[in-house]
Parts: C-alpha cells; structure tokens; sequence
C-alpha cells in the first residue's frame, strides 16, 4: 500500500469510517437483469433502480451494480446503522457502473422540425392505455369528485358536454389545510416502476399556484404512490394553460387516486376550471420531466447553451426548455440527431437523493448528466463517499419561479450534516462546487466532514463552503491532499451570470466555525481566484488551519481575502498578514500533462515529499507527523 493509500485516520476514527456493510444481503443489479428475480446473485439480478429504491434493504446489506452497465434516473438510498452500513458498489470488471441523469435524445425520432433551424424534441411514447379520458379503454372513464372538510365551502360539477367538458369549481370559503378541498378520480391501475404522464388544461377568474395532485392509495392508509417533486406549481390565471406532470409509480395497484388538495389555495370567489384529463403510461427514458441543465453533445465534446427565452435561440446548440409543455427547443442547422452522435438532456433531479439519511457507503460508481447535484440532500450523517467520479454536473433552474438561477455541485451535504468522508473520487465539469458543504437554516450543525484525496478539475468552484445565520454552526472541516486543477475552465463558465473561477469559494458565513483545515493540496490555475473570502472578518481568516499547500496562478488575483487582494508576487505578504501557512509555496507543481488530466507529479515537482503528515485521533485534532517518508502533496493517483 503506497503513502497516499494509507490512512490518515487513528484506528478508533478508521473504525468510524469504515464500520462494515457486512453481515447483510448482497443484491445484484445488471442492465440486463430482471425486477421479478431476487437479486441475490448475479444470474438473478435486478434490472432498474426502481427495483432498488423500492427494496426494504436493511444496515449490513450491499448494492452492487454491473461494471460497464449504466442506468438512468435517481437513486435514492436506506440508511445503515452503527453497527452497519448500507453499501451501493460495483461488481465485475470493467468500466465503473454509470448513474446517468439525464435523457437521451440521440435520435431522428427524438426530434421534429418546427421552423427553420428550430427543432422540438417529441413527447415520450406512449407504453399503456387512457387512464382517465372517457371513450378511451376505460369507458366510461372514472369520475371525477370533491370533498371538504373544516368549514371550506364550494360548489363543484361538470360544465358541459363532450371531449371539452370542464370541471367547475367555485369557493366561496377556502378552508386553511389543503386537505380542506380535494378534488379527485379513482380507481385507478398502476403499474410498479412504471412513468406516467398526466395532462390537463387548467384556467382560473383568479390567479392561483396549483401543486401536482398526489397519486396515492385510494383508501386509508392514503399511502403514496408516486409523486411529481420536479415540476413545482403551475400558476394559473384567467387564459387556458396546458399542464404536465410526471410520476413513477412506487407499486403495483389497483386502487390508485389522483388527488388535487386545493384548501388554501383557491381563493374565496374563485372559480376553477379542469378540463382534458389524460393519464397513460409513457417510456420514462425519453420523457423531459423536469427542467434540462445542460445537454451534452458526444460523450462531452461540447455543450449546449441554456438560453430563457425561446427568441433567444440564435446559435448552434443553444436550447430552451419550455416548462409548460416538457419539451426541448433547440437551434440546429440539421436534425440534431444527424449533427451530433449522442445527446444526453441532463434532468433537475439530483442522481442521488440522500436526505435525511445516514450510515451509507457508495463506492465506484460513475456519476454523468445529472442537471442538480450529483449527490445531494439534507440532514445526513455518517456518509462515505469512495473512488467514485463526478462529470458533467448541474446547471438546471433552481427555483423554477422566474429568478432565473442555474445550480448543481458534484457532492453536497446541505443544511444539517455530520461524521461525512469523501475520498479519492474524480470530479470534473460541474456547474457550481465540486464539494460543498453548506447551510442557510438556524441551528444546523455541520461538523466532521473531510475531504481527501480527490482529484478536481474544470470545475467553477474546487471547494465551496458557508454557513448561515449565527445561530448555526460549524466546526472540524477538512480539506487536505487534493489535487485542483483549472476553476473555472468548465462548460458552464461562459453561461454564468457570475462567472466565478475559484478553487476555494467561501462567500459570507456568519456561523461561529471551529478547525477548518486547508491543508497538503494542490491549487492550479484559476479564472477568478484560487482562494476567495473577501467577506470574512480578518480573525476569521486568521483562525484558519491552513498550511503545506501548493498554489499556482501567474495571471490575476490569487487570493481575494479579507478585503485585500494578493497576486502570485505577494504571496509572502499573504501569509504576514494574515498568519496564514508558513510551509505553503507559491510555485507551478509540474503536473505531468494537465491538458490529457494527468495530474501526477513530475520528478522535479516541489510538491513531492513536502506534504506534512497528519495523524487525526478520535479524542481530539492534535495533528504529528507520521513516522518515515515524507507524503506528496496533492491528490496523487496511482
């Protein structure tokens, strides 16, 4: 085992890291498995991350994924224990098993032409019956009903007669909860992991945010069966407006419920009005469900250019997602599918979702053309993120109500989040941070969270970091041995609105933070600059545990800290200043061949053997070093 494979960690802090996903099940999933087998082998593998996400897996038990195989959509993982972990990994040989994000629409039938240069992509096909419209396979088609509760008060029915019959809602008082108002049809068959496409025109004599209605059980429990958290709310006013929502059901029914909660919503004297309900089952992989970030052109080659307004599509590639009816429109001299070899339309969902999950290992997997973030989630803990890669991430609308920002980081733990490991994994394009950490909440903890050993390029940000308000806090961050290599010189950074270019982002963090530790990386060329916190407060900068880095930028501003600015020739004056790492240089590390990603040291780097080694103990953050050599600074692959 070489130097830089070699924990950093004691043993009791080891432990904490690698507490075993042994002891369970082990279940394999392959491209061309099947979701009625069981999993437990590889000749009995499943097939779809539907499969996954609706198994009840418990801590101990282990997810392994086909080398060389790849799957689209979201995973959403169980939480382990303390005794174990839950484990997603790889099995075979091969390439690394791909979460892909995004959908392809790499084909002539993808597309059809609109007017000159302007080409809409189809809608996905359609795989099962009418569900809901009458004369269809259902006939009659099941109605449509209203119940209320709470003292909400309306008058509903149909208005009407034929294929543009409205449903008539007028409220007179609008209740509190949402459940004070429902609309709703049932019964409805559903088929487990299956897309669904609900269509309706929905028009109102006053303006209202309508929410997808809830695809549930149609009697108590009311369980979920499936939902739509990507499409936001349509905002309805008094000219017809065409909806679309997408769901996946999570199992197989016969008694499925579409449900519009309207307490609330509706506003007294309001009159609503529904009419051209359909709902069938569709092709998931070529359905736009929710707004595109990025689309990828050959593997990477290029990128296209996300415009907001259709006008605006004027150049080669540019694209406009329009919401209302989940489709792409994009400029093309010929049929995309005939200008490029693949097109991948990378969706908002994160590829996967963690929230409020802990005690969970992924390892080796390939993580492509997700439009959020790769790994994102809320109130985690005990994560390990390990050898995995991270490319072409982000870029889709964040709040989808007109403010017109774009987001994605590779791995984010958001908001509450704790005991977290991320270790020699591969991070490149992506449209915000490689990692974060981050909070914009009262009394959220972030503590004990590293980051080691990873290898990141092209990306706007290396590393982001910011805690907010005071009432929150943050304490024992680590940044160290990792390679950062061209902030800035990503696919999104000429779309930005702000374009950045910062190996270390630290906007305003008004949290109280004890022991951030920036230490044995490497920081590489940078658009804007490699170390930015022009807001924090001197002391705050000063209380920083930064040493033994290695940073590289002739042009520009190196660091924007603390008010002041300091290019590569004021280096010495940075760390006077600020006291500030004493064992840092400023100096080019000699990477192999940056332009091929060969990020290894050449031999007459100074970043090899300069590196200080750090010992981390369980019962506090004394730091020595390490008997013997001297470790490289700097992620250093093998």
């Amino acid at each position: 085992m070489t130097t830089l494979r070699r924990s950093l960690l004691g043993s009791a802090c080891l432990l904490l890291w690698t507490a075993s996903a042994g002891g369970g099940v082990t279940y394999f999933v392959a491209g061309d498995g099947s979701d009625s087998a069981d999993g437990r082998s590889e000749t009995t593998a499943w097939r779809t991350l539907e499969q996954v996400n609706a198994a009840a897996l418990r801590a101990g038990d282990r997810v392994l994924f086909r080398r060389g195989d790849s799957w689209r959509g979201q995973l959403r993982p169980r939480s382990g224990n303390p005794s174990a972990r839950v484990l997603y990994g790889a099995y075979g040989t091969g390439a690394k098993p791909v979460l892909m994000g995004s959908a392809s629409k790499s084909s002539q039938s993808d597309w059809h032409k609109q007017s000159e240069h302007i080409w809409v992509t189809t809608d996905p096909a359609t795989t099962g019956p009418e569900l809901l419209a009458t004369g269809a396979a259902r006939d009659p088609a099941p109605a449509w009903h209203t119940h209320t509760e709470g003292g909400a008060a309306i008058e509903g029915g149909t208005s009407g007669d034929g294929p543009g019959t409205a449903f008539r809602i007028q409220c007179s008082k609008p209740g509190q909860k949402a459940s004070d108002i429902q609309l709703y049809t049932c019964p409805i068959p559903l088929r487990r992991g299956s897309m669904y496409l609900l269509r309706f025109r929905a028009r109102s004599t006053r303006p209202l945010g309508l929410a997808a209605p809830a695809l549930m059980q149609q009697g108590p429990p009311w369980a979920s069966y499936g939902s739509d958290r990507d499409r936001g709310t349509a905002q309805i006013g008094d000219s017809w407006l065409a909806v679309r929502h997408y769901y996946v059901a999570s199992q197989n029914a016969t008694d499925g419920r579409l449900t519009f909660f309207l307490g609330g919503v509706l506003p007294a004297g309001a009159t609503l009005l529904l009419d051209r309900f359909s709902f069938v089952e569709v092709d998931g992989t070529g359905a736009l469900r929710s707004d595109v970030g990025n689309i990828i052109f050959d593997g990477g080659g290029s990128c296209g250019r996300k415009v907001w307004q259709e006008a605006d599509l004027k150049a080669q590639g540019d694209y406009w997602y329009d919401r209302e009816q989940c489709r792409v429109k994009m400029y093309s001299a010929a049929p995309p599918a005939s200008q490029y070899r693949t097109i991948e339309c990378a969706l908002r969902p994160h590829i996967i979702d963690q929230s409020n999950v802990s005690w969970v290992v992924y390892e080796n997997l390939a993580l492509k053309y997700g439009g959020a973030h790769g790994i994102g989630g809320a109130s985690t803990h005990h994560i390990v993120v390990r050898d995995c890669d991270f490319s072409f991430i982000g870029g889709a609308d964040q709040h989808g109500d007109g403010r017109k920002v774009r987001f994605g980081n590779g791995i984010e733990f958001w908001a509450g989040a704790h005991d977290h490991l991320v270790e020699r994994c591969r991070l490149w394009e992506v449209y915000d941070a490689a990692l974060t950490n981050q909070n914009d909440g009262a009394n959220a903890v972030q503590a004990n969270i590293t980051y080691r050993h990873n290898l990141i390029w092209n990306c706007e940000y290396s590393f982001e970091y910011w805690n907010r308000p005071d009432s929150s806090r943050t304490k024992d961050i680590v940044f160290e041995h990792n390679t950062c290599v061209n902030a800035g010189a990503g696919w999104g950074h000429a779309q930005r609105p702000d374009p950045s270019g910062r190996h270390l982002c630290f906007y305003s963090s008004p949290a109280p933070a004890e022991r951030i530790r920036i230490r044995n990386n490497i920081f590489f060329l940078a658009e804007g600059n490699a170390f930015y916190a022009p807001g924090w407060p001197e002391a705050a900068v000063k209380a920083l545990d930064m040493d033994y880095n290695c940073w590289y930028q002739p042009k520009g501003v190196m660091m924007a800290v603390a008010g002041q600015k300091y290019r590569i020739a004021d280096f010495a004056e940075y760390q006077a200043r600020l006291q500030l790492e004493p064992h840092s240089m400023a100096a080019d590390p000699r990477l192999k061949d940056v332009a091929r990603q060969d990020f290894r040291l050449r031999e007459d780097s100074p970043c090899l053997g300069t590196a200080h080694n750090l010992e981390e103990r369980q019962d506090s953050q004394k730091e020595q070093s390490s008997p013997g050599q001297a470790a490289h600074i700097g992620a250093q692959p093998e």
